[in-house]
């Protein structure tokens, strides 16, 4: 299941029944689970995991250490999970100790061609970074989040559950939960809501969404005034939950 043209540190762990294509080099501290196929002229580098199921297609680099000048060599990690597809040229960088020193991605992700995942970001699961989508160090892109096409994110920038960020999009303030933000920067538009039909919410849970939509962007109240109104909808309106609880947790402020 290794190409006798790919270079593998015999200090890589490798299951049985994962694939190396040629030409690719995998280095000392690496592992790679069960059934992963990694095409040739594939390089992952430093202390990297990589879970079951996963395909990494031709000229992707993986692990290799982050693009920071404070970075000096530290045995940082990166930890990919299972079912992800990472598509050519992409880059995920390793952490830094200015962080956790962990680069984190989860389950059932599409990284399309060209995308790039910078030091110390935390991807969730179900993720789609569409072609040339690229993120700084140290943010975090919430389950279900989509960056369209040649979208741009800040570093510690946060994109919450279910949000959509349009083609061109450029993040340098958080993107609530379910929310399609348009533009560059990019500012709020509308809520996402052919995403979140598509994964089963219901057309009661949409209008819920829609109003606490209205209340945030729409209502000229101010944002402890709108979170306000919000908390007292909760109660009876669960999906209202990610919303306030991402809200509270928002270090850079809400796109406005």
């Amino acid at each position: 299941m290794i190409s006798a043209q790919a270079i593998v540190s015999p200090g890589a762990t490798i299951a049985p029944d994962a694939q190396i294509g040629p030409f690719s080099i995998i280095g000392p501290n690496v592992v790679i689970g069960a059934r992963t196929v990694v095409a040739g002229h594939v390089v992952i580098n430093g202390h990297t995991t990589i879970g079951e199921d996963n395909k990494i297609f031709q000229f992707s680099s993986i692990g290799e250490a982050p693009q920071d000048k404070k970075y000096k060599d530290e045995p940082t990690r990166l930890t990919i999970g299972d079912r992800n597809v990472i598509r050519e040229y992409c880059t995920i960088s390793r952490g830094t100790v200015n962080d956790s020193g962990i680069t984190r991605v989860g389950n059932d992700n599409l990284f399309q061609a060209y995308t790039h995942v910078a030091h110390d970001c935390i991807i969730g699961n179900n993720t789609v970074m569409s072609n040339l989508a690229q993120i700084s160090g140290h943010v975090q892109l919430d389950d279900w989040a989509i960056l369209s096409g040649y979208a741009a994110v800040h570093q510690f920038v946060k994109i919450g559950a279910h949000a959509f960020v349009a083609h061109h999009g450029g993040c340098t303030q958080d993107v609530p939960p379910y929310v399609m933000a348009v533009g560059n920067p990019a500012v709020p538009h509308s809520i996402n809501s052919e995403g979140l039909k598509r994964r089963g919410f219901t057309a009661e849970q949409i209008r819920n969404l829609k109003n606490a939509y209205r209340i945030l962007y729409r209502s000229d109240l101010p944002l402890e005034a709108a979170v306000n109104q919000l908390s007292g909808l909760a109660p009876s309106q669960p999906e209202l939950a990610p919303l306030l609880t991402f809200i509270e947790n928002s270090e850079r402020g809400l796109i406005r």
